[in-house]
């Protein structure tokens, strides 16, 4: 079963290209997985009739007590044999479906394939934990193939409706979960069942629960989602709408009722819901000229009734629940691909511009009948059997006085009595001749006929739900085990004599008078919405609730926004600050006990460097000019540099000046664009205040230091450090194997966060594109820069290399003849080209070297990225483009994708994420020589500052210079208009 889910995990991610290769035929390989996976299923049925349930495990994180296991009972054989048999059947269908069409099918199929093992995964889950994982993963892919047609707004709106509602839900759900598993004190749900908790904790924990399951299987409030999700291609409403997603609600009230109905909560909100959900969807359907919305309201019905007698909780409703469930799997995936061919064959479901189909298609409509009996409950299909038994199981309730098992017996009468109606409603809409307002034949439909393996899955469910009708022993068998895990009644009323059991034939018993007379009315119930037409249930609809909530929140956003967001900086720093001050303030004064150990030097050079620190900073915030401001910002920055070198830290100075260096020119970039005196356009207001919360944030942060560094009571793990990163990390540079070996994982989020930033300074920049043209250096035409050959010198300027000047000198300072003429300096140009190859080998020294000595990849990439500067600053943005022709986006992800694929192999090796191995040897030449593969991790720190420095380069200096530029040719274009 693990094997069958990695395979649903891994065989999706070939289809796009299979489909690429092979067309629509790629959905016959998809089917393949789903069939082995019903096989294998299959198989098993001889041991879980038995009573067993193969399990698998594995542990996923041993922590949290946490397993990825599987677990096959007879709940969970029936629906993986529903989940993979029918999901077989769509695909092979879809194979039909989509014939002739290219665009999005890849996707669409690798989604569907996937949807598929999330399912698979989720019935057979025995992880509550997991369960809720693969609850969600069904959420967001019905996401994408509910919205495959992207183009149209209907489809977006419906895709964005069912994931915000199924998503609520199982959040909601996930709580619910929680709750569950700190009362229970584990999360295999198999335990939960067998202990079967109680209390007001569980009672929570079971309403939130529902919740979730409600809004999965659409009942109502949560119904509304469902007809508006037929904007789906047909296939997904036949296999999530039918088969699939929504059971999965319907799987977990099967799974907990057996245990869990007795629970005050329980009957008042799954009989109610499911008895009006019945009721609402039933009559809606009335009401509908759509083929696929008389059935996606049908299917809100139905699913009603499934949770009102799988819901129940007693041994009789959970055998008839179940066999109702199987039998509305079969019938309404049938009748959905039915609408599929039509709607495929005629481009239109609309009842009202069919007429006469049935002479044309028998095989359909027969197929059809065959599925709406089953529905409607007539013998001898499984639907006849599933009902009789549920009719049979709440008759017994209401009977002996359940006030429960009286409202879910009328409920479910009248119900079926909708369900005959809109059934029928369905058979004449699409298949009967019809006549006009005076009483003449319309004129039959033209039908092309469809291909034979079009018709194959519709007819064969159709097929199964009539033999499994015949089959009902069998079936009573293979679902006892399941029924007999309940009790045999509700507190307070008498057991049944005996234990019901599935047969096609009972006699004359009141169930099937109550049957019988349901279908009666339903024929009566369907020629009078013929001749009077049905209102509206309620003066307005879930959906009108729904959008008003989505209005609602977005009003509310606007003004939490307008009162919150008011555009000024010092507004969003100072709150930051005072919210910083209230809150470490009141930490510090409201401990018992502080420890503070103050000296007053450690060495003599923060005798010297610290008084310098200090009145560079009084004299910045005296400052009148911002750049000003930033160079003495940075001397207490190179400050620290002496402080970090006269401590023993080599390292870190060396890291702390790149730092500073590059911060200083990104600050310089920026400062080009805003006015070079502070306040020069806006004086700044509450002097004094600000000057009081500036030195109170001051005052905090020195006494967090002090209580921080004096609070410690243990020894800190770092007094181990260098021997541990001699011994692990095969290192002397304690600094750098702390950064890639021992706290990898922090390095890995420092990594994201490098990317984020970058990625978020370019965004704001790059206003119409994020893609990088300046990776081709542009001083030439258009035409020559799409060339990949050398450039070379000529007497008409710099031109790509050809057969005729191929003995011409190579051009050198290329970018710098696109830089305006003062702004140039030709001695820097060469000086700079001099020195770039230079500082590159010294940067990959410094990355390679830093193992054991000073260095390592974040130095390393920073010296390389200085190197990059001088180039910018000497060049302009040509030069840069020329000194670095790769895109920073790229560096980034290369650098990120090695980082992690250094913590993912070594899992393949069931080995810690992270743990590096240490490999030696003598070469010729070159001797001892020693590597540890943590450096490979280096060398994606070393590309992602290298990418990160790019990117700012780019951005706030090549792309400001461009939007400069662009501007100063505008304004010069228009003031030559205007002389003109």
């Amino acid at each position: 079963m693990l094997a069958l889910l990695a395979a649903f995990a891994i065989l999706p991610l070939v289809l796009p290209w299979l489909v690429g290769r092979i067309g629509v035929r790629a959905f016959y390989v998809a089917a393949v997985l789903p069939v082995v996976a019903f096989v294998q299923a299959a198989l098993q049925g001889g041991v879980v009739m038995d009573g067993g349930a193969p399990f698998e495990s594995y542990d996923w994180i041993p922590a949290l007590g946490i397993q990825l296991s599987m677990r096959m009972d007879t709940l969970a054989w029936v629906m993986t044999l529903i989940v993979t048999g029918v999901g077989a059947l769509v695909m092979i269908y879809c194979r039909w479906y989509f014939r002739g069409k290219t665009e999005g099918v890849g996707q669409f199929s690798a989604v569907l394939l996937a949807f598929a093992g999330a399912m698979y995964g989720l019935v057979l889950a025995d992880d509550i934990v997991v369960l809720v994982m693969f609850w969600e993963i069904t959420s967001v892919l019905s996401y994408l193939l509910i919205g495959y047609y992207n183009a149209r707004a209907a489809s977006r709106r419906a895709a964005l409706q069912a994931l915000l509602v199924t998503t609520l839900g199982g959040l909601v759900m996930l709580i619910g979960v929680v709750l569950m598993v700190v009362e229970a004190g584990t999360s295999s749900l198999s335990t939960i069942l067998a202990e079967v908790p109680t209390g007001p904790m569980v009672d929570t924990a079971l309403v939130l629960i529902l919740v979730g399951a409600l809004s999965k299987s659409a009942i109502f409030p949560f119904h509304f989602w469902l007809p508006g999700a037929m904007a789906a291609p047909t296939p997904v409403s036949a296999y999530l709408h039918a088969a699939a997603m929504v059971k999965a609600g319907i799987y977990l009230i099967a799974r907990l009722a057996p245990f869990f109905a007795d629970s005050p909560v329980w009957r008042p909100i799954v009989i109610s819901l499911g008895v009006f959900t019945m009721l609402l969807g039933g009559y809606q359907a009335l009401r509908e000229y759509d083929l696929k919305r008389i059935l996606a309201f049908g299917t809100v019905s139905q699913l009603g009734f499934l949770t009102v007698v799988i819901g129940y909780g007693t041994r009789d409703a959970a055998l008839a629940g179940l066999a109702l469930l199987i039998g509305h799997a079969l019938f309404k995936s049938a009748l959905f691909l039915v609408v599929g061919v039509i709607d495929r064959q005629l481009s239109t479901r609309d009842i009202r511009e069919l007429s006469g189909l049935g002479r044309q298609a028998p095989v359909t409509a027969t197929a059809s009948i065959i599925a709406v009996a089953s529905m409607v409950g007539v013998i001898p299909t499984i639907g006849f059997v599933a009902k009789e038994a549920a009719l049979t199981a709440l008759l017994h309730e209401a009977v002996g006085g359940a006030p429960w098992g009286i409202v879910a017996l009328i409920g479910v009468v009248v119900g079926s009595v909708l369900t005959a109606a809109y059934g029928i409603r369905f058979l004449w809409g699409a298949f009967w001749t019809k006549k006009d307002r005076d009483g003449a034949k319309i004129e039959a439909t033209p039908w092309p006929d469809p291909p034979i393996g079009f018709l194959g899955a519709p007819v064969l469910l159709a097929g199964i739900t009539l033999i499994a009708g015949f089959a009902s022993p069998l079936v009573d068998a293979s679902l006892a085990p399941y029924a007999d895990t309940a009790p045999a009644s509700t507190p307070g009323v008498a057991a049944p004599e005996y234990a019901y059991h599935l047969a096609l034939w009972h006699g004359l018993e009141p169930a099937l008078f109550l049957s019988l007379g349901s279908i009666a009315l339903g024929v009566v119930v369907f020629f009078l919405t013929r001749r009077f037409a049905l209102r509206r249930a309620l003066p307005f609809t879930a959906s009108d609730v729904y959008n008003g909530v989505l209005r609602g929140i977005a009003k509310l956003s606007v003004f939490t926004t307008s009162l919150t967001q008011t555009g000024s900086l010092p507004v969003y720093v100072g709150t930051i600050f005072v919210v910083f001050v209230a809150a470490e303030g009141t930490a510090l004064f409201a401990s018992a006990e502080l420890r503070a150990q103050l000296d007053a030097f450690q060495t003599p050079m923060q005798l010297v460097v610290a008084p310098i620190m200090i009145i560079a900073g009084l004299i910045a915030v005296r400052a009148r000019k911002r750049y000003t401001g930033v160079v003495l910002v940075s001397v207490t920055g190179l400050g620290m540099v002496l402080l970090f070198a006269t401590s023993g830290a080599p390292d870190l100075a060396l890291t702390q000046i790149l730092i500073e260096t590059v911060t200083l020119v990104a600050f310089a970039l920026v400062l080009r664009r805003i006015p070079a005196r502070m306040g020069e356009h806006n004086a700044s207001v509450w002097p004094v205040a600000r000057a009081v919360l500036g030195a109170a944030v001051g005052v905090t942060m020195a006494a967090v230091a002090l209580v921080a560094t004096g609070a410690r009571v243990a020894t800190p793990i770092s007094e181990r450090f260098p021997s541990l990163a001699y011994e692990l990390g095969h290192g002397r540079n304690v600094v750098n194997v702390a950064l890639v070996d021992l706290r990898g994982w922090d390095t890995m989020g420092e990594l994201s966060v490098l990317i984020l930033a970058a990625t978020g300074v370019a965004s704001l920049v790059f206003v119409t594109h994020r893609s990088d043209l300046l990776s081709e250096v542009n001083s030439l035409p258009t035409a020559a820069n799409r060339t990949r050959r050398p450039l070379v010198e000529t007497s008409e300027g710099v031109r790509p290399q050809t057969a005729a000047n191929q003995g011409n000198r190579q051009a050198w300072l290329i970018g710098g003849q696109r830089v305006r003429p003062e702004n140039r300096s030709i001695i820097l140009e060469v000086i700079v080209r001099i020195l770039f190859h230079t500082i590159i080998v010294v940067s990959l020294y410094v990355l390679f070297a830093g193992h054991n000595l000073p260095g390592g990849g974040f130095a390393g990439g920073l010296i390389a990225g200085m190197a990059l500067v001088m180039r910018y600053v000497a060049g302009g943005r040509y030069e840069l483009g020329a000194a670095a022709p790769a895109d920073a986006g790229r560096l980034l992800g290369v650098g990120m994708a090695i980082a992690v694929a250094c913590a993912i192999v070594p899992l393949l090796f069931g080995l810690a994420p992270l743990q590096s191995w240490f490999w030696e040897a003598t070469v010729p030449i070159l001797g001892h020589i020693e590597f540890v593969t943590s450096t490979l991790f280096d060398i994606g720190v070393y590309l992602v500052v290298i990418g990160l420095v790019l990117d700012v380069l780019r951005s706030l200096g090549a792309e400001v210079d461009r939007q400069t530029q662009a501007l100063r040719q505008s304004q010069e274009s228009r003031g030559r208009g205007v002389s003109a």
